[in-house]
């Protein structure tokens, strides 16, 4: 790209529907499990067999990166996910929820809220996600970068070389919707903080 901004125009993005139709999943899942069962590569955190919904009215990032990767759950099972890494995100109204079903007491659904009135800062964010929904606005895009050489994002998010990436200056997105398997962050300012437990499904979307 040139040294002038680019921006792309807004547009609704279904991350799950362009990872499969890059062709990242097959190929990364058959890598990634060589490298994991031979010792070179490992997993930073085994992750639960339940999936969380985050949702927020906006996300402002830089330094944004998005490649496939290889999560491992307790039982050694993978579960493929895009990578989506930021080195400082801004997110307001953000919601968070765990819908657990259990034996005679039925749903029960965990919640948190934070960022209404002071935005969520998150900085070195890394987000396993399973899909993502927005209307979202990027700045200085590059598409299909080999996700060994990605240099915008925080430390250590890089793919396996030969693999499909993307990456951007920066990222502005509208009615976020995410289902993730997992995220970590150096740092989470979680301002107006809520948690809650309560019976039945009261999920963030």
């Amino acid at each position: 790209m040139g040294d002038s901004d680019r921006t792309l125009p807004q547009g609704r993005t279904n991350w799950r529907r362009f990872g499969l139709a890059a062709g990242v999943v097959t190929t990364m899942t058959a890598t990634v499990l060589v490298l994991i069962s031979n010792g070179a590569l490992a997993a930073s955190f085994l992750v639960s067999g339940q999936q969380f919904k985050v949702s927020a009215d906006t996300l402002d990032a830089t330094g944004f990166v998005n490649y496939g990767w290889i999560d491992q759950h307790a039982g050694n099972s993978p579960e493929p996910v895009a990578i989506a890494a930021m080195k400082r995100a801004e997110l307001t109204n953000l919601c968070q929820s765990v819908l657990t079903t259990l034996p005679v007491v039925g749903d029960i659904s965990l919640k948190l809220t934070a960022g209404k009135e002071t935005p969520v800062i998150a900085e070195n964010m890394f987000v396993d996600m399973a899909q993502m929904d927005g209307n979202a606005t990027f700045t200085n895009m590059e598409i299909g970068r080999d996700a060994s050489t990605l240099d915008k994002g925080p430390p250590g998010s890089k793919g396996l070389q030969g693999l499909f990436s993307q990456q951007a200056d920066k990222v502005h997105i509208e009615d976020l919707r995410q289902v993730a398997w997992a995220t970590s962050a150096g740092t989470f300012k979680l301002s107006g903080l809520h948690m809650e437990i309560s019976r039945g499904k009261h999920e963030c979307f």
